[in-house]
Formats: C-alpha cells, sequence, structure tokens
C-alpha cells in the first residue's frame, strides 16, 4: 500500500472502493488524471463484494416502479443507462479474463396476488424496448404464477471484479489506501462556494484534491440531506451445495418475503445463491430469522440442500426510485456522489461512473440527465419522503423512550446484545467471543438509539443506517465517528486462560 503524503494533490479523489468508486477512479486515470482511492475498510468489504452481482436491465419490479412515477422516456433512458453499464462490465470482463455467466433473467409471482405486478413490469419493460416474454409456469420446483424473462443477461463474482478493477487501476497510476476512512471535508464553505483546494480528513492524515468522488453507498457528507432522500436496506444471502440441478436463470420474486435465485460456479461444481428478506437497517430484532427463514425454504425445494455460508449487504433505495449520480450541492461539480442503486448496483454503478467521467471530463452520455442527483424530478418522491422521514421519527422517539425505561441487567450471553442505561446515558452492552463490551448506543450521526444485530453481531441504526461493530467501530453508513467505549471486561473463563 502506498503511503499518505500531504504534500500531494490528486486531480481526483474517489471515496469508496467499490464498484462505483473503482470504475470512476480507473476512468478518470485514463484521462490523463493523477487518482487516488481511500477505502474505509478493504477493497470488497462492502455492498459490491456483498452482491449477488445480477447483470440485468430486468431488475425485479424495478421499471415498473419508475414508470409509475415518471414519465415513458424517463424509463427509456434508465433502460439506456444500465445498458450502457452493463455492456461496459461485460467488455471489461472479456477484455481481463473475469469469467461472466450469460443467463436469462426472470421476475416471478409467488402468489397470484403478485401476477398483476409482474404482468406491470412486462408491459413497462415492453414500452422501454426490453424484448421480454411471459412465462405461465416456470420449469423450477418451488411454487411460481409465471413470470417475465429477459435472456441474454448475466451474472458475474463480484470479488473476481473487484480484484481486476484494483489490479488495473494500480498499473494506471492510481493509489488505492485502504483502511484509510474519511472523516470529514473542508474546503466547503457555506452557500456551496468553494474557496481554495478541497482537503479531506482521514484516519491516517489529511489528502488534498481537486476534485473528490463519495461513492460510498451513502454520502458520508451530510451536505444535501442524502440521509433523508434514502431509505436504507439490509439483505440476507445463504449459499448451498445441492445435488441434483440448479435453476441456470436468474430469479426473483415480486412479492415478499423476496426471494433471489442464482448459481456460481465453482471447482468443485455449482452452488446455489438464495437471498432475500429485506427490511429497514435497525428495525428488525432479531435479525438471525431472517437467514433461517431463507435455509429452511432452500431445503423445502431443494431438499438435500446444505449451508455452505451466509452474508448479507446494505443498499439504498431513492424516494423517487432514481439513482442520485452528480454534484454533492446543486451546480457544483468539485464533490460528486454517486448513491441510489436500489439493489441493482452492478448496472447502474457502471452506468454511474461513465456519467462521472463525462461530468469531470467532457463527453457528457446522452442518458445521464436521468441519473442527476438533483432534479425536479424528486418532487415524485415526496409523499415517500414524508413516509420515510416519518418514520425515522417514531424511531427516533421509540429508542430514546425504551432506552430511558431500560435498566441494567447481567451480562449478556455470548452472542446477544441489548441497550441499557449507565445513569441517563443510554449505552450498548454485547459479549462477543468471551468479551463484554460496553459502549454508547447513541448513533454519533443524528443521534438515533441503535439496535442490536444478533445475525451481524453490529449495533445498526434505525434511522439512517449506520452501522457499528459491537465495540464501535464505524462499518457503514453516514457515520463517520465510532462509538466511545465505556468498558471492555473479559469472562471469568477467558481470564482464567490468558492468566494459564
Amino acid at each position: 500500500m502506498p503511503s499518505l503524503e500531504p504534500e500531494i494533490k490528486y486531480d481526483v479523489v474517489v471515496v469508496g472502493g467499490g464498484l462505483a468508486g473503482l470504475t470512476t477512479a480507473l476512468l478518470a486515470s485514463r484521462a490523463g488524471a493523477r487518482v487516488a482511492v481511500l477505502e474505509a475498510r478493504r477493497i470488497g468489504d462492502g455492498t459490491t463484494g456483498n452482491s449477488t452481482a445480477k447483470l440485468s436491465l430486468l431488475q425485479g419490479t424495478q421499471l415498473s416502479r419508475i414508470r409509475r412515477r415518471h414519465s415513458a422516456a424517463t424509463a427509456e433512458r434508465y433502460v439506456e443507462a444500465n445498458r450502457e453499464g452493463q455492456q461496459w462490465l461485460l467488455r471489461y470482463c472479456d477484455e481481463h479474463d473475469v469469467a461472466a455467466q450469460r443467463c436469462a433473467a426472470v421476475t416471478y409471482a409467488q402468489t397470484p396476488k403478485a401476477v398483476r405486478a409482474v404482468r406491470d413490469e412486462y408491459d413497462a419493460c415492453r414500452e422501454a424496448g426490453l424484448d421480454v416474454e411471459w412465462v405461465d409456469q416456470l420449469d423450477v420446483p418451488f411454487v411460481n404464477h409465471g413470470g417475465v424473462r429477459l435472456p441474454d443477461q448475466a451474472q458475474v463474482d463480484p470479488r473476481s471484479v473487484l480484484s481486476a478493477l484494483t489490479a488495473d487501476a494500480i498499473d494506471h497510476g492510481v493509489h488505492v489506501f485502504e483502511n484509510t476512512r474519511v472523516l470529514g471535508l473542508t474546503g466547503l464553505a457555506s452557500g456551496h462556494v468553494m474557496f481554495g483546494e478541497r482537503c479531506l480528513d482521514t484516519e491516517r492524515g489529511p489528502v488534498r484534491a481537486d476534485t473528490v468522488v463519495l461513492a460510498t453507498g451513502t454520502p458520508i457528507l451530510d451536505r444535501g440531506g442524502y440521509f433523508a432522500r434514502l431509505h436504507p436496506q439490509r439483505s440476507y444471502s445463504v449459499a448451498f451445495e445441492v445435488p441434483g440441478e440448479i435453476p441456470r436463470d436468474m430469479y426473483i420474486s415480486a412479492d415478499t418475503p423476496t426471494r433471489s435465485l442464482r448459481y456460481a460456479p465453482g471447482p468443485t461444481g455449482d452452488t446455489l445463491i438464495v437471498g432475500g428478506n429485506g427490511h429497514t437497517v435497525g428495525r428488525q430484532e432479531p435479525t438471525t430469522p431472517q437467514y433461517e427463514d431463507l435455509v429452511g425454504w432452500t431445503r423445502e425445494y431443494f431438499p438435500g440442500a446444505r449451508e455452505t455460508h451466509r452474508w448479507s449487504a446494505q443498499d439504498y433505495v431513492p424516494v423517487d426510485v432514481l439513482p442520485h449520480v452528480g454534484p454533492l450541492l446543486p451546480g457544483y461539480d468539485r464533490v460528486l456522489v454517486a448513491t441510489g442503486f436500489a439493489k441493482w448496483g452492478m448496472t447502474n454503478a457502471v452506468a454511474a461512473a461513465l456519467a462521472l467521467s463525462g461530468r469531470m471530463f467532457g463527453g457528457k452520455m446522452p442518458w445521464a440527465s436521468v441519473l442527476e442527483s438533483w432534479s425536479p424530478r424528486e418532487l415524485t418522491g415526496l409523499p415517500d419522503a414524508a413516509k420515510i422521514n416519518g418514520d425515522v421519527g417514531v424511531a427516533m422517539v421509540g429508542g430514546w423512550l425504551r432506552a430511558a425505561l431500560s435498566g441494567d441487567g447481567d451480562r449478556p450471553d455470548e452472542g446477544v446484545g441489548r441497550v441499557t442505561r449507565r445513569g441517563i446515558r443510554p449505552v450498548g452492552v454485547s459479549t462477543v467471543d468471551g468479551v463484554t463490551t460496553t459502549v454508547s448506543a447513541v448513533c454519533p450521526h443524528l443521534y438515533g438509539i441503535l439496535s442490536w444485530n444478533d445475525a451481524e453481531r453490529s449495533w445498526d441504526c434505525p434511522l439512517h443506517g449506520s452501522r457499528f461493530s459491537h465495540d464501535g467501530r464505524v462499518l457503514e453508513g453516514p457515520a463517520t465517528c465510532p462509538l466511545d467505549v465505556i468498558e471492555r471486561a473479559e469472562s471469568a473463563a477467558e481470564e482464567r486462560s490468558s492468566i494459564s
């Protein structure tokens, strides 16, 4: 890893080492810019690395949702943007020996009630020029009531893609800094007028830049109020070894609880990946049953399935359905964002990178307006914004009330966390690997009371999706500051082990 040198000024600094960030960095370096990437953890630890990585223009019921809010022309431009992102990434994979499997994408109805939603998606796709077909009964073992199918889509291993992009970016002179969390930005004055250069404050020192790109899932700077324009969702995936045949197409249900399926080739055979059960971050307790539900469903329809891995991922859904790509603040191109991919980031992230590259270096894409970060189209999302932010208010008040009414309790069992009080201060107490840690239970972003995520052993904020490890380290979300650690105590068994 290169060392941070404060005297070096970069033309472009990209914050976030996922697909959007690395593609943006590579395109900027190809254009001759001096580029750095700042990743808070390791490449692949975020949403992209935990994605099911479907490169599809049929995206569940996304297009019909867009069509209900926006014009037919807007839906067509959205498809065009995603097609451009899809084809760029497939070409890139082919040129860099990253395996991609061509297969169809299917959105299906689990129940008769969902047939109407799937039919609406079929109509929206046909109107936007996608060559979809209707299938009355899918040839799969699980219950279905038909679906819409789009041939010649693709899937990849997301970590292989990130590895190739990282190596390629470094070969083009990009400096990639892992374990370098950005804490803030100076150089942005009130009224969004920038004086001098941008200086990013990181855990490893300052980084100077001419242009900053925030590709962090949700922007880590509150300017622009993106935290109130996005809905943070957590969803789950489980991988299985399955005796017998695995469906060769990519499937996702139109109704809930969501069921998403794809296969993944491996050296010893294909793996079945089943995902779904999404919910608002921090508002589902306990979370382990979300995994168990997926496991039970899979074993019902794929007898003999053996679980091999489980993981979760976080995505951000914009209130107006369309991504936000462009200036952090209206009319100023020195700080740019790419966010709101609504669980379809493999194509949207690359489209965002192409749009940002065009904005920075000329050659604006004809479809880029559909991804604009500031647009009158957002007025269509006001009802959803009001509801989402109303729910945030309820979560804020409810969390503080529960914390006020809580009291001290016994030491939590292994893997258990709970919110209690130290005097009037809400604290989170958890036991992980035999160590009981007490941290502040107040999110440093906007002071929501955290909840315990037993599946991931993390503290999650029900307001805007910030997440922290059991010992207070920032994992993701708009928060940049860790939780205060109040106390850390090993169990008696651990203490005896360390003494002996």
